[in-house]
């Protein structure tokens, strides 16, 4: 169908655009396969449309704080820490004829995250003065609501708000903010914050981009993008299979010509990507200062 909602119906799409049933594909359905995978992978690295930013909730455990705790063997370690969950790497040097070692230390201060989150902005404020806290009655915003909200039908909300503002600018300059760090081939977020502050049933909000996933988004099969980038990836695949036949003649005097459609194929791929980067591709952003 001209509306794919399936895998395959979306390689027999691909198939028909480039001449089945008339002419005779030849790639195999291996090949295929690992293609639209191909295919699939570059459209939820690439493409605006391939990922979907979300908010993940996460409970903090007390497996976590521990293993967050956790100091290198040989060093002064606080009351409760653990000494799993350490990663070691020792490096020997010659300096001026003496061979000295050096040894690094890194703790599993991270929490594991779903395979399907590529990319990470940020996480929401673990603490903060002005953050509401049932559970901290000294907390700046939590005596704001409690002291000031008999007076809210008469207050002047353009007050309130300057108020907050002004709260917020001292908590960015008087409290620091939480580095986070992200890669997506590890499936972990490292949070470079003192685990002993956090509390077991804390939640963590994570702001992350997801990439959609065909099989539960059927339109992602239909997606223009996609079907003309596999058509294309087909395409170079049938012409490279039929370049070891170059200059085979046919019954006719006809032959094959491998290369002519393995040229026509990237040269469709190459404007492709460049519509890619051109249109489709979230630019990234410049680094000012």
């Amino acid at each position: 169908m001209a509306q794919p909602s399936t895998r395959q119906e979306l390689i027999d799409y691909v198939l028909r655009k480039l001449g089945a049933p008339v002419l005779e594909i030849n790639v195999a359905q291996e090949q295929i396969e690992d293609l639209v995978d191909d295919a699939i992978q570059f459209f939820q690295e690439r493409h605006f449309d391939g990922v979907i930013q979300t908010y993940l909730k996460y409970v903090v455990t007390q497996e976590d704080i521990d293993r967050g705790k956790a100091r290198p063997p040989g060093l002064p370690t606080g009351q409760g820490s653990q000494q799993s969950g350490i990663t070691t790497e020792s490096v020997t040097t010659s300096i001026v004829g003496t061979a000295t070692t050096f040894t690094y230390y890194e703790n599993s201060n991270y929490l594991e995250v779903p395979s399907s989150i590529i990319g990470v902005n940020k996480v929401w404020k673990f603490d903060g003065i002005t953050t509401v806290n049932s559970a901290n009655m000294f907390n700046i915003k939590y005596q704001m609501f409690l002291n000031d909200i008999y007076y809210w039908g008469n207050m002047d909300l353009l007050s309130y708000s300057m108020a907050m503002s002004y709260l917020e600018t001292m908590d960015f300059l008087l409290d620091t903010h939480k580095q986070i760090r992200f890669n997506q081939r590890q499936d972990r977020l490292y949070l470079d914050v003192d685990f002993g502050q956090m509390g077991v049933g804390e939640v963590l909000i994570i702001d992350c981009w997801r990439h959609m996933d065909p099989s539960d988004y059927a339109r992602v099969w239909n997606d223009s993008f996609l079907k003309r980038y596999v058509t294309a990836l087909v395409k170079r695949q049938w012409g490279q299979n039929l370049i070891k036949f170059q200059g085979m003649k046919l019954p006719g005097g006809m032959e094959f010509n491998g290369r002519q459609l393995y040229d026509d194929a990237q040269t469709e791929l190459d404007k492709i990507n460049e519509e890619m980067m051109s249109k489709y591709e979230i630019p990234p952003l410049d680094i000012i200062g």
